[in-house]
Order: structure tokens, then sequence, then C-alpha cells
């Protein structure tokens, strides 16, 4: 007899983290990123029939599908999820909601909290326990996302392309990524994925953080998260500030200086919220 699974889906525009409960010890699975404002219900589809299924158990079957992910707060968008799902497990129970939701499940449980996504993109909201009561709007990468990968990753690239960079920065650049301006105009302005371009460049941050010029490029990119975001909440001076996502994780002594500076309460920091969801849904 074939045993029954349950899916839990976190997914951004860079990769999806799907968590499997029912096989014995929970697993965790890693597809490419689903991100309805980008693929086709169609080809959706194709990621969890060609990356997904082969990577489940033998001989189990899925009974339910969790799928927290970017964009789903446009119903046009949550239904382009909802028809891939379906398609692949027919008559599967399905709960398809925006990875905002997934982030305030996996870092409050139950409690109340202010809840913030930062990686390739970022978005933030109040969640009372059950419902996500505050969410100020997030408008993308090119109109918003303070403070995420796509963000931060467009200043370097404005640091280097503007020769801002002294000297030693400019080389350090040059070698790790041996560029130039129109490869760079090129990719931003006419290939596809853009955001999760910008983001990459996110890994010359970590990798050089004692330069006082890196150091000044994360304060001031989380700092404009905390101005356009965290400060819309009223709620953030009485209840615990949550992050997740991985510019959240490797630059959270900034984060966690930020709320000490402006006398918020720090809360959890998750790399990933699949660790809060798996105990969500167990």
């Amino acid at each position: 007899m074939s045993a029954g699974i349950k899916l839990i889906a976190d997914s951004g525009s860079t990769k999806t983290e799907w968590g499997l409960l029912g096989a014995g010890e929970p697993l965790i699975l890693k597809t490419q990123g689903v991100s309805p404002y980008f693929q086709s219900a169609e080809q959706i589809k194709a990621i969890l029939e060609k990356e997904l299924a082969p990577q489940l158990p033998p001989g189990s079957h899925v009974t339910e599908v969790y799928f927290y992910g970017t964009g789903l707060s446009q119903p046009k968008n949550l239904q382009l999820v909802s028809d891939a799902i379906q398609a692949v497990w027919p008559g599967v129970t399905y709960d398809v909601q925006h990875d905002l939701m997934g982030a305030a499940r996996s870092l409050c449980g139950r409690q109340e909290g202010v809840v913030s996504i930062l990686g390739t993109g970022s978005n933030s909201c109040y969640y009372d326990g059950k419902e996500i009561v505050k969410n100020n709007p997030g408008l993308g990468f090119i109109l918003g996302d303070e403070g995420s990968g796509a963000y931060l990753g467009r200043k370097v690239l404005q640091y280097y392309l503007y020769n801002s960079f002294d000297e030693d920065l400019h080389s350090r650049f040059e070698y790790k990524y041996h560029t130039n301006k129109d490869e760079i105009l090129e990719s931003v302005y006419r290939k596809p994925l853009a955001n999760r371009y910008l983001a990459g460049f996110t890994e010359f941050l970590s990798e050089n953080r004692e330069h006082y010029m890196i150091q000044n490029i994360l304060e001031d990119g989380l700092n404009d998260f905390f101005f356009n975001h965290i400060y819309k909440y009223r709620e953030s001076w009485t209840t615990a500030l949550h992050f997740t996502g991985g510019v959240a994780w490797h630059f959270r002594d900034i984060l966690s200086e930020l709320c000490e500076l402006y006398e918020l309460p720090m809360g959890r920091v998750l790399r990933t919220p699949m660790e809060g969801l798996l105990e969500y849904h167990r």
C-alpha cells in the first residue's frame, strides 16, 4: 500500500523548497523557483513533473499540497498555480497562499508579529496569529523591494558602473565577474528574470563585508526597508519583528543593530520558512 504524503512548498522566484511529511522523517527537496509573473501554468506543471516528481519517495502518493509562493496575492496568479497543481495531482487537497502567509505561519505560528521577507524580493506584514491584517504594498524590484537581494545587487552595480568603488573594490569586482557595462545593461533590460540576476550580486557584499563601502550599501539598503515598511506598522513597537530569507539570514547582525538603534523588539530570523512550516503543518 503506497504512503500518502503532504507536500509543503516555499517558493520564491529563484528556487522552491519542498517539505515532505508522512514518509518517515521529514524530507526537504528543491526545484527551480515558481513565479506566475514569469511562467505559464504549463511551465509550472513541467517543473512539478520533471523536477519534483522524480525526487519523491518510491511508492508514495501526494494527498495534500500547501503551496506558499511569490506573486500569489493576485487571484489570476493564484489560479495559475492552482491549475498546475491540479493538473499534476488530480483530486488532491490543496491550499495556495502568498509567500507572506507562509512566512507568518512559519515565524509566528499562532502568535502575533510583524513579519518580513528579505530574499530575492522583499515584503512585510502584520499578522495577528490567524490572518495577515496589514500589508504594506510590495512594488516589485523596479519600483520597490527595498532591502532585498535585487535592491542590494542594484546598488552594487550602480557603485561599479558609476566608478564609485575605490580602486581595491573595483578590482575585486572585475576579478570576480569579468563583465562590462554592455553585458550588465543587456542582462538587466533585455534578458528575462532580471531580479534574479541583480540578486546574484549580494554574494559580492557577503565576501567583502569588511570594506566600509560595502557596509554602507548594506546599512543603507536595509535601513530603506525599515523606513519604507517596518515603520508603517504601529505594532512594530509593541510586538516582535521576525525575518526570513537569504538576505535576512546573511545580514541578520545588521537587522539586529537596526532594531537596537530604533528600539524595536527583535524576534526570530530563519534562513527559509520551511523549518517553521513543517512544524505548523505537522
